[in-house]
């Protein structure tokens, strides 16, 4: 019963954690524009990038990136014996936040940059192909959403596997990454809608939208 309470408060810490919405913040500073009424409406780094430039939008990622592996790393500094599920709910709380902030009437971004973060922080080995795969995505294919499906979905898988065939990835960090993909693909039903009838738009980093 301890250990469930403990997990659950992380999960809950780390849904406020993953609440602090840099995006809207970042953009606000530079812009001085609400984000929520611009683009997409997201506060996550690609429609920061479209808003208020590459050097926002970066920062943005970054610290999304951030907010996700510190919340990780410190609530595994701060408990034991949760068997992996203290770490996986803080995760799984922060990438919630991200998407719904508290602070922004329970919008907020997508989720990409916020699962690799936590991700990398898990098992860095699990988190390392969603990097790449999100990055190439992103960079080569130009499509943030696709991106971020399918790093989520490369977090999920392999979590999965991993946890399947050794002792390295605890159960609990497989139930997170399947978790993480049912997030991000609420968060992207439009998207994932627009992809499916060709119209969803692509991502330069030459050229600045809006």
């Amino acid at each position: 019963m301890v250990v469930i309470l403990i997990s659950l408060a992380c999960g809950v810490i780390g849904y406020f954690i993953g609440s602090i919405p840099f995006g809207y913040l970042i953009v606000w500073l530079v812009k001085g524009v609400d984000i929520r009424a611009q683009g997409s409406g997201r506060t996550g780094g690609t429609n920061v990038f479209r808003v208020a430039g590459f050097p926002a939008g970066l920062i943005t990622a970054l610290m999304d990136v951030g907010k996700g592996a510190f919340t990780v790393l410190a609530v595994r500094a701060l408990t034991h014996s949760t068997l992996g599920w203290g770490e996986a709910l803080a995760g799984a709380g922060v990438v919630l936040g991200h998407n719904a902030s508290i602070f922004l009437g329970f919008r907020g971004g997508a989720g990409g940059a916020t699962t690799v973060g936590t991700a990398l922080a898990l098992w860095p080995l699990g988190g390392l192909p969603a990097l790449l795969v999100g990055v190439v995505c992103l960079f080569v294919i130009g499509y943030a959403s696709l991106a971020t499906i399918l790093s989520a979905l490369m977090v999920a898988l392999v979590f999965t596997y991993f946890g399947a065939v050794s002792h390295a990835v605890p159960a609990a960090y497989s139930v997170f990454g399947w978790v993480i993909v049912a997030l991000v693909v609420v968060a992207l039903r439009p998207n994932i809608a627009r992809l499916v009838a060709g119209t969803e738009r692509r991502v330069s980093v030459f050229k600045r939208e809006g």
